[in-house]
């Protein structure tokens, strides 16, 4: 059975610089996808009525919170001592969000409490994994 952490974190969307909108996303790690974070918006601050999350390496994160991070969609770097901007992009344009470091790395240290680094290969089924691309083909 797997374990899900969810945290509630203060962030603000960065529209026009200097202007912002405060949000409060969840971060969600799920042993059932051990190498993955969430980032989670709710319903009610999304274009279309509905939950959105977006999924990326913990490993991202964690690299993020050292220094500039990220390829393709999602890209997180420090910015300043406490506070981490983590980069959205989409066809629709890109999301910046800027978030306390401090939250990001009490969340990731729960996350490796639940699931050290290294040991993530564990807890993955990499038979039902291949099953299910297979059945999706």
């Amino acid at each position: 059975m797997s374990k899900v952490i969810t945290r509630t974190v203060q962030a603000q969307l960065i529209t026009r610089p200097p202007a912002t909108r405060s949000l409060t996303p969840a971060l969600r790690y799920d042993t059932a996808d051990p190498l993955a974070v969430s980032l989670v918006f709710p319903a009610e601050i999304s274009l279309d009525g509905e939950e959105v999350a977006w999924a990326f390496s913990r490993d991202l994160l964690a690299a993020g919170l050292r220094g500039p991070a990220g390829e393709g969609d999602v890209h997180v770097c420090p910015c300043g001592q406490r506070r981490t901007v983590v980069e959205l992009h989409a066809g629709e344009g890109v999301a910046v969000l800027e978030f306390p470091s401090a939250e990001l790395g009490a969340f990731l240290r729960a996350t490796y409490d639940l699931v050290p680094a290294g040991a993530e290969g564990a807890l993955l089924d990499l038979e039902e994994g291949f099953a299910a691309l297979l059945r999706g083909v």
